[in-house]
């Protein structure tokens, strides 16, 4: 299982890289994906990036599959003797999907109305070849979900990023911790990293 130390925030460049580099299904060599995250005193901070010829990017509205698109995710389990997990997606265009659920078959979607995924503030950057987001996930909004979520130095949480794009040519999916290849699906926290806070 691998680990990650969540570090106090200073700046981008002082903060880990995470490489989401297993790949699945015939996924081509040449598509990438990485993650930074840390926290401040109000929230867990991320910054997903991924490098690749091509972008799809079509989905949009609240009932809309971002997966489908070039997604960047984060999953996390916030709290130790609780199996659900936050499901977090987002495509190059901004849109999100929300979930929450220990399963694939038990995960329910949420509608984030408009204008609290600014609560998130998502800010996007796009390039020739790839595209990458910054976002905040708030303690106060984690605590909607689990109110006794609280962030501490040598707190743990069990938590994996992923890059797919189920509708891309060709469709690709690379993960950070392994997850069961035999039963292929991302919805598998038993298979997620562990992840400390620090600072």
């Amino acid at each position: 299982m691998k680990t990650y130390q969540i570090n106090k925030f200073t700046n981008w460049d002082d903060i880990p890289i995470i490489n989401i580099d297993i790949p699945y299904l015939e996924t081509p060599s040449n598509i990438t994906a990485s993650a930074q995250i840390a926290w401040d005193d109000r929230a867990i901070l991320l910054h997903l990036s991924t490098t690749e010829q091509q972008t799809r990017a079509e989905e949009r509205g609240e009932l809309a599959a971002p997966c489908k698109d070039s997604c960047l995710e984060f999953f996390i389990c916030p709290m130790e003797n609780d199996k659900r997990y936050l499901n977090i997606e987002f495509n190059s265009l901004g849109t999100l999907f929300f979930g929450i659920g220990s399963s694939v078959d038990t995960l329910t979607r949420l509608i984030i109305p408009d204008g609290y995924i600014s609560t998130l503030e998502p800010q996007i950057n796009k390039y020739i070849d790839g595209w990458e987001i910054f976002y905040k996930l708030p303690f106060d909004f984690i605590r909607r979900f689990f109110p006794d979520f609280e962030v501490k130095d040598g707190k743990t949480v069990r938590a994996n990023c992923y890059k797919c794009a189920d509708l891309s040519e060709p469709p690709h999916y690379l993960s950070w911790s392994e997850v069961d290849r035999e039963h292929f699906t991302f919805h598998r926290p038993e298979n997620f990293g562990t992840m400390t806070f620090k600072g």
